[in-house]
This record gives structure tokens, C-alpha cells and sequence, in this order.
């Protein structure tokens, strides 16, 4: 089976993946608590800051079946709905990129440096899933984005305000398909004190089964102020309620004046 990326690769036989349920229609319209909710969310994080681009630097230990090592990581994202990923690690480079300010596409390569393209399906919840002023600022000035307040709850011991956020779509979802609305849902818990997003989280799939959820959960925590910005140095991502990769954030840059030509598929 081809698969998503050389992040998924050795674990798409988990037992927690499941066929996406057939997702109700969305209401046109964001409610006004969650869209308030998102705004203050976007403040918080950026001191009302224009940012443009970000790249982050520090340490990673990335953990897949039996693989377990540590490296470097650099981590870039445009505003514009763009990402970049690549590590430095004893097996060899691994690098993985999405850019949908355009049309969409995304590539991902390992230790052979052999480019492999991302399905479509797979390149429609966030490039910037490691950097959460990205995330929700283009939430808040995107076109078609629906937010939905679902509730005050409890995510990992930490009580969060509870956002869930689809792009809606004119176009009826093909006969024994997945909407386009539950490809681009992406949960965000924001901490209830501050609203500082503690975690967000979003389905990824195999490139030739949309229909087969692979839940991905990505936590953020220990914030310091960059430039008057919120910046998390630690950030998480879970596959399947598993730890895959853990960054150690050492070095923090703004509005470098990175391009598309940083995020196109060599």
C-alpha cells in the first residue's frame, strides 16, 4: 500500500484506524462563539503581530515501530497556507512539504531522497499543523471555513475550549465518498485561561483510501514570547494516540522572507 508520508509509513496497520463516517451537512455559517473564540485565539498568539513566514529550528526524536532516534529539525511555514519540514537524523534526511496557497500539492521524501507526491486528500487540513498562529489566523481570513463551538472539556489534564472548523463545498460528496467537509475538519482546543491552542487535531489517509481515517493529535506547550508573539518550543504529534515526533524548538525566526519557491515540489 502506498501511504501518506514517511511520517504514516509503518503505522497504517494500527488497530485505532477507521472508516470515515459519512459527515452531516454543515451550516453555512461559523457560530458566533467559536468565531470569537478563534479570534481571541489569534491575538493571543500573535501580540497583533504581522506575521508572514516562520522558521523554526531545534531538535526532534521521532519514534516509528521499532525506530527510535533523535536529529534536528527545521520546521517553515508561509501564512499564505504553506509548510515545510525536514529532519536531519542517523538514518538519513527525511523532509516533508505542503503548499495549498495555490493549488494544492505536497511531496515527501526519505533517507533515498526519492520525491514521492501527496494524494489530494491528504493536503486539505493544515501545512502549518506545527505552528498555531498559522493555523487559525487563516481559519479567521480564509474563504469557506464554518467554525463550530462544540463545548468546554478536558484534553490531555488541561481544560480547553472545544473549536472544530471544516471548509464548506457547493459540490455533493460522490456516491460512496468522503465530503469535502470532513477532509478539511481540523479540531482546536484553545486553553480556557488563555486560549492559547494546547492541541489541534485532524484525520490523515492512505493515498488510495480517503475513506480510512488516521487520527492525528498534535499538542503544544511551554509558550514563550518571540518578538511579541506566542511561540510553543515544544510540539507533539501523535498517529493513532501514539508519539511520533517530538521537537525541542531552540531558535525562533519571523518574516525571513521566505517564498513558494521554499515549499515547491523539487
Amino acid at each position: 500500500m502506498k501511504v501518506v508520508s514517511f511520517l504514516t509509513a509503518l503505522l497504517l496497520s494500527s488497530p485505532n484506524s477507521q472508516a470515515s463516517p459519512q459527515a452531516s451537512a454543515p451550516t453555512s455559517t461559523s457560530s458566533t462563539q467559536a468565531a470569537t473564540l478563534l479570534a481571541k485565539s489569534a491575538a493571543a498568539l500573535t501580540g497583533n503581530v504581522a506575521l508572514s513566514d516562520v522558521s523554526l529550528t531545534g531538535t526532534v526524536r521521532r519514534i516509528a515501530g521499532s525506530d527510535n532516534e533523535s536529529g534536528t529539525a527545521v520546521l517553515k511555514a508561509l501564512s499564505s497556507g504553506a509548510g515545510r519540514l525536514d529532519l536531519g537524523l542517523p538514518s538519513g534526511q527525511r523532509s516533508e512539504l505542503s503548499n495549498v496557497s495555490a493549488a494544492p500539492a505536497g511531496s515527501w521524501s526519505g533517507p533515498d531522497g526519492i520525491s514521492h507526491a501527496m494524494a489530494y486528500h491528504n493536503l486539505l487540513t493544515e501545512p502549518a499543523w506545527f505552528f498555531p498562529a498559522f493555523a487559525v489566523a487563516r481559519r479567521l481570513s480564509g474563504t469557506g471555513f464554518v467554525a463550530a463551538y462544540v463545548g468546554h472539556e478536558t484534553n490531555n489534564g488541561q481544560a480547553v475550549e472545544h473549536v472544530s472548523v471544516l471548509q464548506s463545498s457547493p459540490l455533493p460528496t460522490p456516491a460512496g465518498g468522503v465530503s469535502f467537509e470532513h477532509l478539511t475538519q481540523v479540531d482546536f482546543f484553545l486553553d480556557s485561561t488563555t486560549l492559547l491552542p494546547a492541541a489541534i487535531s485532524f484525520n490523515i489517509h492512505p493515498d488510495n483510501n480517503a475513506l480510512l481515517d488516521l487520527p492525528v493529535e498534535v499538542h503544544f506547550s511551554d509558550y514563550r514570547v518571540v518578538n511579541g508573539a506566542q511561540v510553543p518550543y515544544q510540539i507533539q504529534k501523535f498517529l493513532n494516540n501514539t508519539l511520533l515526533l517530538d521537537f525541542q524548538v531552540q531558535t525562533v525566526t519571523f518574516n525571513s522572507g521566505l517564498t513558494d519557491s521554499s515549499f515547491s515540489i523539487q
